[in-house]
């Protein structure tokens, strides 16, 4: 059963995918699920927010060490901060949290986090869980990463990683998986 839903995204959204991750936090929100989120800014803070204002519980996921580099706090949407030292922690905090993940758009971080969750998943040290990737960005990266390096990443492998075009979608595939 799906009840804690991880959303990975960018602090440097795009004015339309704000507006995404925003839609995607009241969805999931109204729609029951805890809601893991990195809690600091620009993805992270619009899931937190919609999440928030549906009535949901969002649980914001923070580190010393990006507040060193980068002088920020939680967002004002979090409602249960789990803060850690290390940014590696941190990190296995987001996915070992969560019965499922939610990719949207974003940078080296947001790659990191698809990458580490998708290779936990492979070598079975995380139990099986969806992992959704929304939007034309990660369906091109894949797309190409699968093309350059097939014969290192059989279809068994890639059968961890789903794809859809919209939020909508995602949180379709959440709860299609609710009933298997």
């Amino acid at each position: 059963m799906i009840r804690a839903v991880t959303v990975f995204g960018g602090s440097r959204p795009t004015p339309e995918d704000y507006e995404q991750a925003l839609h995607l936090g009241r969805l999931l929100g109204g729609s029951g699920y805890i809601v893991l989120t990195g809690g600091y800014i620009g993805v992270m803070e619009a899931v937190s927010r919609g999440a928030s204002e549906a009535g949901g519980h969002v649980i914001g996921v923070t580190c010393d060490e990006i507040e060193a580099w980068r002088p920020i706090s939680a967002n004002a949407w979090v409602k249960e901060e789990r803060r850690f030292a290390r940014l590696r922690e941190r990190l296995f905090a987001l996915i070992e949290g969560c019965d499922a993940a939610i990719a949207l758009p974003g940078g080296p971080g947001t790659l990191t986090e698809i990458a580490e969750m998708w290779n936990h998943l492979l070598i079975g040290a995380l139990s099986p869980r969806p992992l959704i990737l929304v939007g034309d960005g990660w369906r091109a990266t894949f797309a190409q990463f699968f093309q350059s390096f097939d014969a290192y990443i059989p279809s068994e492998q890639r059968r961890w990683l789903s794809f859809t075009q919209t939020v909508e979608e995602a949180v379709q595939m959440l709860s299609e998986n609710q009933t298997r």
